[in-house]
């Protein structure tokens, strides 16, 4: 589990409530002293979310928002680019068909469906066209999940807005009491808030987190493709070394290499 996505949500919330604490508000009744508001943004955004997305958006909702919290780290690169160059080191020397007594080890599915074609005799271009269509749906369907809260964080404020506007309503209909009139405004630029904090706090987050880990997935999976590709053309280990690192940070690269040559 990746702990930055709790660790940058707590400090968005407790700077604010700090900020409102030292400003001797009471950030407490401020954010929860209107419940009807909080439901008329939290609902009416997904609701309105929902409406306009299709079913399977909807209901992988609560299973993207554990990733886009619990998700993290990803494959390690630097593994992959040195079982790689294993497997190229291999096929170079003995063929492609010793890899076969290998392919039970490989954890990660896709690593593992490239060889398996390759070890099978498939065309490169077949190989590559197959997974590079694996590739295209996993990015598809990621951005599919982030699309869900980026229209959130769009419908939260808006449905603000529509609170506030119901909550002057009201208080205009209780001109003939000004000892409501103070309460009955605060209580509706409550709702202003919560679709103004539900979208910057919350949403906008998830969906920016998701199309990180996407982003390094769709990486980490490029780099497979040309892996795979490159044991199936029988390319020398060292130099495919040298081109897979071009996938990892600077800062990572010569561990890699260090220990390829080693």
């Amino acid at each position: 589990m990746d702990p930055i996505t709790i660790i940058g949500l707590l400090v968005a919330f407790g700077a604010t409530f700090a900020a409102l604490f030292m400003g001797g508000m009471d950030p407490i009744a401020i954010f929860f002293g209107s419940p009807a508001s909080i439901v008329l943004v939290l609902g009416g955004a997904i609701g309105a979310t929902m409406a306009s997305g299709t079913m399977a958006q909807a209901t992988g909702a609560a299973k993207v928002l554990v990733k886009a919290i619990t998700g993290g780290g990803g494959a390690d690169q630097a593994a992959t680019i040195r079982q790689l160059v294993e497997f190229a080191d291999v096929a170079r020397k003995e063929g492609l068909l010793a890899l076969e007594s290998k392919l039970d080890s490989i954890e990660d599915p896709f690593m593992k469906k490239g060889l398996e074609l390759a070890v099978d005799g498939t065309d490169p271009e077949e190989i590559a066209e197959i997974m590079d269509l694996d590739l295209r749906r996993l990015m598809t369907r990621h951005k599919d999940g982030a699309s869900f809260f980026t229209s959130a964080a769009g419908y939260a404020p808006a449905f603000g807005m529509v609170g506030t506007v119901l909550g002057l309503i009201d208080m205009l209909g209780k001109l003939d009491d000004p000892s409501t009139l103070g309460p009955s405004m605060a209580v509706a630029f409550i709702t202003t808030l919560w679709g103004a904090f539900l979208a910057n706090f919350l949403f906008q987050p998830i969906a920016a987190r998701l199309k990180k880990l996407s982003a390094d997935e769709v990486a980490y999976r490029e780099l497979v493709i040309e892996g795979v590709l490159a044991v199936q053309s029988g390319a020398n280990p060292r130099a495919l070394a040298g081109k897979l690192v071009t996938f990892l940070p600077p800062n990572k690269r010569d561990e890699v290499l260090e220990k390829q040559s080693a």
